[in-house]
């Protein structure tokens, strides 16, 4: 008997992937974190130079590992031996030939949320890469039927990136803020608040520049 949950996975990316292209982003679905690391990999030319930011979904199919030891040009800023290098490679990233990253939340309709506390990974997204692969997957196997990070409308997406994706991924961090403390997000304007930048990517220009793989396993936060 086929699992309900992965045949439902794969009709509703359909229905996703059909309006990304839509948008003029490319798409593709893989059903494991394998085939998903395999798909990335056939579209980052050998040589390139390949940054990250917030790519816990690469991290987790193995793909930072595999740029980090391949014939590619790892800009890993987690490397950095100072706060300056850091800095520099952060920068660096913006000019690199691809930048991985992943999504708070995607829409039905085939709309992006990201947000971002220091403004690296999102305007990475807008501007300087010649091509950008987002690794998405839902969060909770569990509700892989919902896959967490697909909302069914736009103003859903956005409170997911906000009251679920942020609070948790606050908690990587130690400065306080209330979604930190309570798990809840109040809409703060803290010293340490991740919500800084909002992003809604509704449309790719140049055509093809973005890239999503969706995964039909549980990834991210």
């Amino acid at each position: 008997m086929t699992d309900p949950k992965r045949k439902y996975y794969e009709k509703r990316a359909n229905v996703l992937i059909k309006n990304l292209h839509s948008r003029h982003f490319e798409a593709c679905y893989c059903a494991d974190k394998a085939e998903a690391l395999k798909k990335a990999l056939e579209w980052i030319p050998v040589g390139s130079s390949v940054g990250w930011g917030g790519a816990m979904s690469a991290q987790q199919i193995g793909l930072l590992d595999t740029v980090r030891t391949g014939d590619y040009r790892a800009l890993d800023r987690e490397r950095a031996a100072t706060p300056e290098e850091r800095k520099a490679i952060m920068k660096q990233c913006l000019g690199a030939d691809v930048f991985i990253t992943g999504a708070n939340a995607l829409s039905l309709d085939g709309q992006m949320v990201n947000i971002d506390g220091n403004g690296n990974r999102v305007s990475s997204t807008l501007y300087g890469h010649q091509k950008v692969y987002f690794v998405y997957g839902p969060e909770s196997v569990i509700v892989i039927a919902g896959m967490n990070k697909v909302m069914d409308s736009l103003d859903a997406a956005v409170e997911r990136a906000r009251t679920v994706a942020a609070p948790q991924n606050k908690q990587r961090f130690d400065s306080k803020t209330p979604c930190e403390v309570t798990g809840a997000c109040a809409d703060c304007k803290s010293d340490g608040c991740i919500c800084n930048q909002i992003l809604i990517t509704r449309n790719c220009n140049p055509p093809g520049r973005i890239k999503f793989i969706l995964v039909g396993e549980d990834l991210g936060l």
